[in-house]
């Protein structure tokens, strides 16, 4: 089953809403039958959705999430309740859905075979249909006006930020990547925003305006206070709606109190306009008790060693990953870094590098990641004195911590899957 699946990966990327449009058809619109939240953003979508969805979850909601990418299972793209969904369920769906496509690529309906994203995008659909979800939230997958996701009646959005990413497909503007991202705003939705560049909330206020949505700041009309204790922020938020805390954010990172009023203002928008039945508490515990593994995730080691992972992929991770070591890893960890070929090694190496104390290059396993040997000789001549590469991730990261105890794995959420389980099995023998 996963074998026909994965081979879809060599169609590569591609918007449009024809193919999964054609495909939610074909099955009787599962995207129709529950309520769906959507959320698009070039960072901190991922951060929102977990937290919108363990607030829905708190309350009793039947609620499920559908993110992307995963970092070790394929399961962990779809979860309902607290957990992925069963490996029987998601393997007689995913038949059931790439069946399904066969017929109408046989019968000349559609134009080409679905890509690897349109499938599981179908597949979270019909997983949540069979499931009897109640509130499906919905992460983009790249940009949002042709994303596949793009297809769900949405009662409510939110847009986390806008930066650059995937210039190759979204454009090399903010503006132009703006446009793209609000392409998720659907006629009379209330879409929330969150802390933007003024060219890209201009583009983003027209295009909803132009729809007649409700555009919501979600840093306007409130009264917040906060503090930041080893590295998790310690929240007060007083909204029009309702006031929230003080509650310790579940992430690390300070960026996290915006992705936090995003995800409060967007749960109230949803509370207003989908008559969803949510609580202060059940916010509260969205936000307190949030997995969202990868991202500022600290890991302690037996001994005294550490290893921070964190999936920063473009500048504005890096630049906040690089505000996050400076506070509170002042040691200066070893950096063992992984990248794809599309992004900014420049960008990112230049953020980071001030921070560390050494580095360590390696590579996911996927065409798409940069040979370690080639991002070290690029790393060294953004000016690193010294960087050693190790193609293998988990033998990279024994490296790193032969020569300091604390580390910091980045650069691609690939890497962190490729590292992540062995290291949690290691942190259980403390």
């Amino acid at each position: 089953m996963l074998d026909r699946l994965f081979a879809l990966e060599t169609f590569g990327i591609k918007l449009g809403l024809e193919n999964i449009s054609r495909l939610c058809a074909e099955l009787g619109h599962p995207e129709r039958a529950f309520t769906s939240l959507h959320i698009a953003g070039t960072n901190g979508k991922g951060s929102v959705t977990a937290m919108v969805h363990a607030a829905l979850v708190a309350d009793g909601i039947r609620a499920a999430r559908y993110v992307s990418p995963h970092l070790v299972d394929l399961a962990e793209r779809f979860v309902i309740g607290t957990d992925p969904v069963a490996a029987t369920d998601l393997e007689s769906v995913t038949n059931d859905v790439l069946d399904c496509a066969e017929r109408l690529r046989v019968a000349g309906e559609l134009a080409v075979h679905p890509t690897f994203f349109e499938a599981t995008t179908a597949i979270a659909f019909e997983l949540f249909r069979r499931a009897r979800v109640e509130v499906a939230v919905v992460e983009v997958g790249l940009g949002g006006r042709f994303d596949s996701t793009n297809v769900i009646p949405a009662s409510a959005g939110a847009i986390t930020t806008i930066g650059f990413d995937h210039q190759d497909l979204l454009g090399d503007t903010l503006e132009s990547i703006a446009f793209e991202k609000a392409g998720i705003i659907k006629p009379g939705m209330p879409v929330v925003i969150g802390a933007l560049p003024e060219q890209a909330r201009q583009v983003i206020a027209g295009v909803a305006a132009d729809r007649h949505a409700e555009l919501i700041d979600a840093s306007a009309d409130i009264r917040m206070g906060s503090d930041v204790q080893e590295g998790r922020a310690r929240v007060s938020i007083e909204t029009l709606d309702d006031r929230y805390g003080p509650v310790t954010l579940g992430l690390r990172g300070e960026h996290q109190i915006d992705n936090a009023l995003v995800a409060i203002r967007l749960l109230e928008a949803a509370r207003r306009h989908a008559g969803l039945r949510l609580s202060r508490s059940a916010i509260e515990r969205g936000l307190a008790d949030v997995d969202w593994p990868g991202r500022l995730e600290l890991i302690h080691m037996p001994g005294e060693a550490r290893v921070l992972l964190d999936a920063a992929h473009n500048g504005d991770g890096a630049r906040a990953l690089a505000a996050y070591l400076e506070q509170w890893h002042p040691e200066r960890p070893a950096l063992v870094i992984g990248m794809m070929r599309d992004k900014n090694v420049a960008e990112i190496v230049d953020a980071l590098l001030p921070m560390v104390s050494s580095i360590v290059t390696t590579a996911a396993n996927t065409p798409r990641a940069v040979p370690a040997r080639e991002l070290a000789a690029r790393i060294v001549a953004r000016g690193a004195p010294s960087v050693r590469a190790e193609p293998d991730p988990a033998t990279a990261v024994e490296l790193a911590l032969s020569m300091t105890p604390s580390v910091c794995v980045t650069g691609s959420i690939f890497l962190i899957g490729a590292v992540r389980d062995r290291l949690r099995r290691r942190a259980i023998l403390r």
